[in-house]
């Protein structure tokens, strides 16, 4: 599988566990708040990890680290995602995938096949609006809502999560947000970062006033509704 960024310590990116994080390359979204744009509009201009160089890094972090998270990009694009998953798994390691949903069918193989441990999939926006935030006016929805109803049937750990940016989004989109995944599991609202290499510039954080505001929307339906990196 094509990695093109590896973080080798997180204690955030998976809940519970010391981790380390592969990054892969290429996105079918084009969010404008997207904090790796190059890995997406430029995937084949960044360095190259190759697998077995990772390999070889995760045995000497044997009895350090617990899992590996598979983020992007979007890394259900890769068709040797099972495969490299489940080489994770059989070095010992749990894994933790993060998705946009648009594969119901590679996520219902993941879980099925037992490779994945957890999955955390983003949430955009309101599904009125989710077009726009993705990047994409002629989104097909119907996929996503595959995905997740798939993981709110409960069979894996999981999480839902929406990266908030005070341009885009509004009290009602998290309204419509809970009324969709009423009684999710867990339901995170991230606080947005600008890391400088954004696809479209120019975007800022909600404070923590307005994060609460929009949590409280939510929970109604979803009551394990928590605000995640906010100052």
């Amino acid at each position: 599988m094509r990695i093109h960024g590896l973080q080798k310590l997180t204690l955030l990116d998976y809940p519970g566990h010391t981790a380390c994080t592969v990054f892969t390359a290429a996105c079918n979204f084009r969010c404008p708040f997207c904090q790796n744009a190059a890995l997406v509009l430029r995937p084949n201009a960044q360095p190259e990890i190759g697998e077995e160089e990772f390999f070889r890094f995760l045995e000497g972090r044997r009895g350090l680290l617990e899992g590996v998270c598979i983020t992007g990009g979007e890394p259900t694009l890769h068709w040797d995602l099972p495969a490299f998953a489940l080489r994770v798994r059989e070095a010992g390691f749990d894994v933790k995938l993060d998705t946009n949903g648009t594969d119901p069918k590679m996520l219902e193989s993941l879980m099925a096949a037992g490779v994945v441990n957890y999955v955390a999939m983003d949430i955009k926006s309101s599904p009125e609006r989710y077009g726009v935030l993705a990047g994409r006016e002629d989104l097909d929805l119907g996929p996503i809502r595959e995905s997740a109803a798939l993981l709110l049937e409960g069979r894996i750990p999981c999480e839902f999560r929406t990266t908030v940016v005070k341009e885009l989004h509004r009290r009602e989109d998290f309204e419509a947000i809970g009324a969709w995944l009423r009684g999710a599991e867990a339901y995170f609202l991230q606080g947005f970062v600008d890391s400088g290499d954004l696809i479209s510039p120019g975007l800022s954080a909600c404070t923590r006033e307005e994060m609460e505001s929009f949590r409280q929307a939510a929970l109604p339906c979803i009551p394990n509704t928590q605000l995640r990196g906010v100052d």
